[in-house]
């Protein structure tokens, strides 16, 4: 029976192909067909050996297990090998071949299933790592429906692909959304844990945001698209943790070049134990599996396999959570940080402000101008910013229904203000700092009678953050705005500081008084405001110096330049400039604070799992050689031990892909 919901849904999504079966996605891969090949076709010689069968019955399916399982790692070594280095796969292919050359077909065939076996679970795992994230494209529907017309009345089944900034699409219950857009019409509940991770559906309504792959409610809903399908979240978080996944931690680059000249050292010292021995009289066949054996067990399979997979693991279940790390570089040094400096606006606080007050001169000076006047000239000159501050000022002018004209000739610098000609008259919005020299006092005598301490010092006394308007160079009015602090900002702080063994601080373009009482609601000692962008990667170059490793926390354009500074910068993305969203090394998609020492805690997880696995490998290669040189380890032994240790490796960095591990990584925090 088809439910009424399925009904209402487009065609073309009841037609699409069914979900393949987690049995068919494993058998899609390659390295899965061809170790199960070999299997099999050793299970099948094994017992015809045993039993004393000829030759010609389970040789050719020893030869078909020798070329299934060995094939794709004797290539790969080949090709290796032309490029000067020495692949860890070819040696052991080398071992199961000289193994059967010497008529010891039974352990050269177990040599190549379990290889090929431990080849196709770090297949699986890799799989399992992209899948994880690249399943996230899943979420989004195949289709949408988009509204034509004057009215909106016709509907068009069209591929996400093709809408366009600015189209309409209807979002029906139960469906998923398949745009990032804004709500222009319709209230209903939606479930955005899949992008925010919060537990429970949040209500839209007109003028709301929503994501693309987020799960609508009981009601309907119009959508204006704001982003192009490819540049939606959910898009930004696969293309992010693609990338990263093709990067490769410092720790891994540094076992791979030692990598290769113990392999060489391997090979010296097989050839060694080989020539040796045989030179003084010993058995060949004995001499060879001995040498054969030290080979395998002395590879470093389980070492070069130690570090990635916890830390493309940890990008992964990080990215699932909102939390984009754009490279293993990053998600390892992000277990380093002894100290956080956090930014004001959009950071601590949720980063969409309000004009509170505005106060102009009593006095008839600044032209004469009254509040609308002078707002609207300011809402004007700030339209095209895309600063919070710049959108508060915005928001009031529309909400008092006032025109936002046309501004020419647009400047904005970073930690100072914009600058416009607005219908003909110069309009500087900004900070008193920057637009008067003085601060407050310079700002009492030039607007006169404001205020027995001048608009600038009442302005800031009061907790808000004062913004000057001059028109044609003459201080015309004080826009007082104030934001809310983020829920759980106390706690996040809270949590960094025990991370890091340091407390957070506070850098801010804000003034003294506004960043002192926000730092003091959330418990941060430290406070630097009044800093100019060039003042922010002052003061973390002068920690950086001091043998800190710094991380910074911010969202504006004037914070990138300490994100690009710091040791490592973290962006907070939903209401993020692109530059900041650029610079910074990962980027938190949801609006929670809480994220950032959770990420930090996880890659202090991924770092100790690399410990671990590099031990792990580190006993069980020590242990097999030693048991090989000071006694006799049989060559099946050898290779279970050495095989099992990579496999026990790979799985043991998988674990960082549990939803558990990312609410250790929240207590931990």
């Amino acid at each position: 029976m088809v439910s009424p919901l399925l009904d209402d849904r487009p065609a073309a999504r009841l037609l699409a192909p069914p979900v393949p079966s987690r049995r068919t996605r494993l058998l899609a891969l390659p390295e899965v067909r061809w170790a199960a090949l070999s299997a099999v076709a050793f299970l099948l010689a094994f017992p015809l050996d045993l039993a004393g069968a000829p030759g010609w019955v389970w040789g050719p399916l020893y030869a078909v297990c020798y070329a299934a399982g060995g094939w794709e790692p004797g290539w790969a070594g080949l090709v290796a090998l032309k490029g000067r280095r020495l692949d860890v796969d070819l040696l052991m292919v080398v071992a199961a071949i000289g193994a059967a050359a010497i008529g010891q077909f039974l352990d050269g065939g177990l040599l190549i299933v379990i290889f090929a076996v431990s080849g196709a679970l770090e297949a699986l795992a890799t799989r399992r790592t992209a899948d994880s994230v690249r399943g996230l494209l899943d979420l989004a529907p195949a289709t949408a429906v988009r509204l034509r017309g004057a009215d909106g009345d016709d509907e068009e089944v069209v591929g996400p692909e093709e809408l366009r900034v600015g189209d309409l699409v209807l979002v029906r219950p139960g469906e998923r959304l398949p745009v990032d857009g804004t709500v222009v019409d319709g209230v209903s509940e939606v479930d955005q844990a899949t992008i925010t991770g919060e537990p429970l559906p949040v209500n839209k309504e007109p003028g709301d945001e929503v994501f693309a792959g987020t799960l609508n409610g009981t009601g309907a809903l119009r959508v204006r698209v704001d982003k192009d399908a490819s540049e939606s979240v959910i898009a930004r978080i696969v293309e992010m943790v693609e990338e990263a996944s093709e990067t490769k931690a410092p720790t891994q680059l540094f076992i791979e070049k030692i990598e290769q000249r113990y392999s060489v050292g391997v090979v010296v010292a097989t050839l060694a134990l080989f020539a040796v021995p045989l030179a003084l009289g010993a058995d060949f066949t004995r001499t060879l599996l001995r040498a054969m054996t030290f080979m395998i067990v002395a590879s470093p399979c389980a070492v070069v396999l130690a570090t990635m997979p916890p830390l493309l693991s940890a990008i992964a279940n990080a990215g699932r959570h909102g939390v984009l790390v754009k490279s293993a570089v990053v998600m390892e040094r992000l277990g380093d940080v002894t100290r956080v400096a956090l930014d004001k606006t959009g950071t601590l606080t949720e980063g969409a402000p309000r004009v509170a007050e505005v106060r102009v001169r009593g006095d008839g000076g600044g032209g004469g101008l009254g509040e609308d006047e002078v707002l609207a000239l300011a809402a004007a000159a700030e339209y095209p910013s895309e600063h919070p501050l710049a959108r508060a000022v915005v928001a009031l002018a529309k909400e008092r229904g006032l025109p936002v004209r046309a501004a020419e000739d647009f400047s904005s610098v970073p930690g100072r203000g914009v600058r416009a000609v607005v219908g003909g008259r110069d309009v500087r919005v900004g900070s008193p700092l920057a637009l008067l020299g003085g601060g407050a006092a310079s700002v009492v005598g030039a607007v006169g009678a404001v205020g027995a301490v001048g608009a600038v010092g009442e302005v800031e006394r009061s907790g808000r953050t004062a913004v000057v308007v001059l028109v044609d160079g003459v201080p015309a009015g004080v826009l007082g705005v104030e934001d809310r602090v983020r829920v759980g900002a106390g706690e996040a702080v809270a949590a960094l500081g025990r991370l890091t063994g340091s407390a957070p601080v506070l850098l801010t373009g804000d003034n003294e008084r506004a960043a002192e009482q926000l730092a003091g609601g959330v418990g941060i000692t430290e406070v630097r405001a009044g800093l100019l962008p060039q003042d922010k990667v002052a003061a973390v170059r002068e920690w950086e110096a001091a043998g800190e490793k710094v991380l910074v926390v911010g969202d504006g354009v004037n914070d990138a330049p300490a994100l690009a500074a710091a040791h490592s910068g973290i962006a907070m993305g939903r209401a993020g400039s692109d530059l900041a969203l650029e610079t910074a090394d990962a980027v938190v998609v949801r609006d929670e604070l809480a994220t950032v020492p959770a990420v930090v805690a996880l890659s202090r997880r991924a770092r100790r799992l690399v410990v671990q696995n590099l031990v792990i490998a580190s006993v069980c290669i020590g242990v097999l050689v030693i048991w090989d040189l000071a006694g006799h380890l049989p060559l099946p032994l050898g290779v279970a031990g050495h095989e099992g240790s990579t496999v026990l490796v790979g799985l043991n960095g998988l674990r960082l892909l549990r939803e558990a591990a990312w609410r250790g990584a929240v207590r931990d925090a």
